[in-house]
């Protein structure tokens, strides 16, 4: 008679039937196919290493411009290369650096700490680092070629936005270039905030969530806001540059101004979207270090979510010297002290976790200790300079630069290195050399301190920003020494932490949990697997690995959610937003070529576009567009070939969900809220003009009139109506009449669109005469462009109908785009409203 088996031996070869099945399905593609790989883990490590090597041709830069400045009348640069040189250090350190970085860490790290297989759109992630690598190499390769952007970070017009005074492709580099990568980066804001409202596992309730997820949550909303008042700011500009529309010319009724406030109110909060990811890192190392919770975990909340909103309060003190009433002054500059506030909450958060706890000191910390001690005083100069009298003595001297400095690298250089020696054992699964950190340590603190230090004292003195000599016999020559000394010194100690990353590998594994952490990214296999998680674990604490006994074991037999793959498919958790309850099996792609491509040929758009050649600009972006809806068709809204499924524990859910349930409609949202930011920066132009001219609109300007604007509005209302009603129709079952109203839609979007347009080339408007037309003009194509999106959205949705991809039941697609039209119409409905009935109003 046979005997029974084991039940703890079948027991362990299911385990090990679910884990081969996970890992078959999440593993990495080898050989070249390794380049179509979307997971998480894999395009933030390129995104990192991408970044870090971007910042590290920026600091060379930076060390040419110490070389150029130690000594009094030297020619080391010339003054052309000197221009591009510096401008090229700050773009990339800015543009290149400071943000990216903060995405590419939170690719890595958010899916780990929230337990969750992937982020929602893992193919998003992938084409957003390809659209960065490709803009970045554009952007800093120019200076091979002399043609490198060179009139500063900021690109001040009227002088740079005309040919005759900023000749060559340089600035058109810079705008183009910086645009193409803003987009990575508003992809990576809204797949990270997708990723931390919807994908985290049950029970992780939003004041259980960690609190580099608070971070990640504030910051990517800051992009949103932030970012597209720049996009904006560069429409106009490359406008300008390209056709001549005068903006930002004063002669014909622009204003450089413009320019100032829309780049600033980019410019000042994102001081803030890079200071605060660092600050997330000293959240999640302290605590591990103190042995201990963080101290006032809702205060750190409310202050992370206050910084964010107060720092869009006060760009104007970035123009406290540019003639502004002195009410405004008063305002700004009070607006600008009271940041400190929520900032110092959090310094004290953390100082009141070390005073509590029983500090084991490390490499991590010791970088901490050193980043808090420079950032405190970079943020002591901060609070001078928002103080107008004081700021009016220094603006634009060395003063601004040791200020900037000390708030960027000590706010951000200094903690990301604290972050790499904390997670470098989750990247690689070993530890970084202990040594080789402490030496690193010293040498950049002090090396910084040296450099940067002594430019309080030459700005003081008169010293200004951007000259790329000065003469003997000012005073100048020993601080310039002595800040080149010190910038090589600190490049020599940066130099260390990179060669320990890059050093072959011969250690052993680290062990699991390396630092005895709380949070849930270290409960990973070493090595570790490709799936993120095991299981996906039910959540009861803020610290559940000190928390939750037998939570690892736990997780690493599957006794939690989706401990299997039995479809062979890629399945994470969507949870609801604020209690995480499970409300879908959600399914995401897999490796795939197209991310790169769509980047690719995007990319060629703008790039094509910098030199002038629209032929080629027209084609690359037919392809680009042609690729992405080949995404769209292909990899998202697929039908499942069953509609639940089990997923452990008793829980059965839904692989197919639309509408505020879905993240797909809530990426659109995220997306759609960026979009009407940068609307409302190109409408803001327009009443900025209305307010400080009394000429705006000239005497005698007759404007787009009403009737044709009038009819452009009343297709956006029948468009919008056709995408909201085809879907109510869907979902009732009325499959025919539901297509007969998307029909209605697209005829009446490109009739929206084309009497938009025809209205101020019927009217005789000429764009380069003044910047009332021009600003009109700008609305109008705006406004007729979304319309035109609108019209292919539809049209994708009638041949998904006509596909059987579109049903009653399965209907993402045009619940998506009827939430895109809330927004398209209420585009065209301020845009008429501005065009053809403001000026009667007044």
């Amino acid at each position: 008679m046979r005997r029974p088996e084991d039940p703890d031996q079948e027991n362990e070869a299911v385990r090990r039937g679910q884990q081969e099945r996970l890992i078959r399905v999440w593993e990495t593609p080898k050989g070249w196919r390794y380049w179509s790989d979307v997971n998480n883990t894999t395009v933030g490590v390129w995104y990192t290493a991408t970044a870090f090597a971007f910042m590290l041709f920026a600091g060379v830069l930076g060390l040419m411009i110490r070389v150029q400045l130690a000594v009094p009348d030297n020619d080391f640069l010339s003054a052309t290369m000197y221009n591009q040189v510096y401008t090229l250090h700050g773009t990339v350190m800015m543009f290149l650096f400071a943000v990216p970085i903060f995405e590419a860490v939170a690719v890595i790290l958010l899916p780990q700490m929230l337990g969750a297989r992937d982020l929602p759109f893992p193919r998003l992630s992938a084409f957003g680092y390809w659209c960065f690598l490709i803009g970045g190499i554009f952007v800093c390769g120019s200076i091979f070629f002399g043609q490198a952007p060179n009139s500063g970070w900021f690109m001040y017009p009227p002088l740079t936005t005309q040919e005759r005074f900023t000749p060559g492709y340089g600035a058109d580099i810079w705008l183009l270039g910086l645009s193409f990568i803003e987009v990575a980066s508003i992809a990576a804001a809204v797949e990270l905030i997708v990723g931390a409202l919807k994908c985290r596992p049950p029970g992780m309730r939003l004041n259980l969530m960690p609190l580099y997820a608070w971070y990640v949550l504030v910051v990517a909303a800051m992009i949103l806001f932030a970012f597209p008042p720049l996009i904006a700011g560069d429409i106009l500009f490359e406008l300008e540059r390209l056709f001549d529309w005068p903006f930002f010319d004063p002669t014909r009724g622009g204003d450089p101004m413009l320019w100032q406030h829309l780049f600033w109110i980019f410019g000042h909060p994102e001081v803030y979207i890079i200071f605060l990811p660092t600050i997330a890192l000293f959240a999640m190392i302290i605590p591990t270090f103190a042995r201990r919770p963080l101290v006032g975990y809702s205060w750190i909340v409310l202050a992370a979510v206050g910084t964010g909103f107060l720092s869009f309060g006060l760009w104007v003190h970035h123009m406290f010297t540019t003639g502004l009433p002195a009410m405004s002054l008063g305002f700004f500059s009070a607006a600008s002290e009271a940041v400190a506030i929520p900032t110092g909450v959090q310094i004290f958060v953390f100082l009141a976790t070390c005073l509590a706890g029983r500090i084991v000191y490390s490499v991590p910390m010791l970088f901490v200790s050193g980043s808090l001690a420079i950032f405190v005083l970079g943020g002591l100069t901060g609070v001078m300079v928002a103080l107008a009298p004081f700021d009016w003595q220094v603006h634009d001297t060395y003063f601004i630069v040791a200020h900037l400095h000390y708030v960027i690298l000590g706010g951000v250089l200094f903690p990301i290195v604290a972050g790499l020696y904390y997670y470098w054992p989750i990247v690689s699964s070993r530890k970084l050399h202990d040594s080789w950190g402490k030496v690193a340590f010293w040498l950049m603190f002090v090396g910084f301190n040296v450099a940067f230090f002594p430019m309080h004292y030459s700005g003081m003195i008169g010293m200004p920003r951007r000259v790329y000599t000065y003469p003997s016999a000012l005073g100048l020559e020993l601080p310039n020494l002595i800040s080149t000394v010190g910038a090589f010194v600190f490049a020599a100690g940066f130099l260390i932490v990179v060669a320990d990353i890059l050093r072959p590998r011969k250690d052993p594994y680290a062990s699991r949990n390396v630092w005895n952490a709380g949070t849930l990214e270290w409960s990973g296999e070493v090595p570790d697997q490709p799936w993120g998680v095991r299981s996906v674990p039910i959540i009861k604490s803020r610290y559940p690995l000190w928390d939750q006994p037998g939570l690892v074991d736990d997780m690493d037999k599957g006794r939690f959610y989706l401990p299997d793959a039995q479809e062979g498919k890629r399945e994470t958790m969507v949870t609801t937003v604020l209690d995480a309850e499970p409300i879908q099996c959600l399914r995401v792609p897999g490796p795939s070529f197209v991310p790169m491509a769509a980047a690719f040929f995007l990319g060629g758009c703008f790039i094509a576009a910098t030199f002038h050649y629209w032929t080629l600009t027209l084609a690359s972006l037919v392809v680009a567009i042609a690729v992405i809806m080949f995404w769209l068709w292909k990899a998202t809204a697929v039908i499942p070939e069953k509609d639940e499924k089990y997923v452990g524990l008793g829980l059965t859910l839904p692989i197919y969900v639309s509408g505020p349930h879905s993240v797909s409609w809530w990426a659109m949202f995220i997306t759609m809220i960026g979009d009407a930011t940068a609307f409302l920066s190109l409408v803001f132009g327009y009443y900025f003009f209305f307010t400080i001219h009394a000429d705006f609109p000239p005497p005698g300007a007759t404007g787009p009139g009403l009737l044709w604007p009038s009819v452009s509005l009343g297709l956006f209302a029948a468009a919008w109506a056709g995408a909201v009603f085809a879907r109510r129709e869907l979902r009732r079952g009325g499959v025919m009449l539901s297509r007969l109203l998307m029909i209605v839609g697209i005829v009446a979007s490109v009739g929206a669109a084309a009497a938009l347009i025809w209205a101020p080339h019927v009217s005789g408007l000429q764009p380069s005469v003044h910047v009332y037309p021009a600003t009109v003009w700008v609305l109008c194509i705006w406004t007729a462009l979304h319309a035109g999106v609108g019209t292919l959205m539809l049209s994708y949705c009638l041949a998904r109908s006509f596909a059987g991809k579109l049903t009653p039941r399965y209907d993402i697609d045009i619940a998506n785009v009827a939430l895109y039209w809330h927004f398209a119409a209420a585009t065209g409905f301020v845009t008429v409203l501005t065009i053809a009935y403001f000026p009667l109003t007044v």
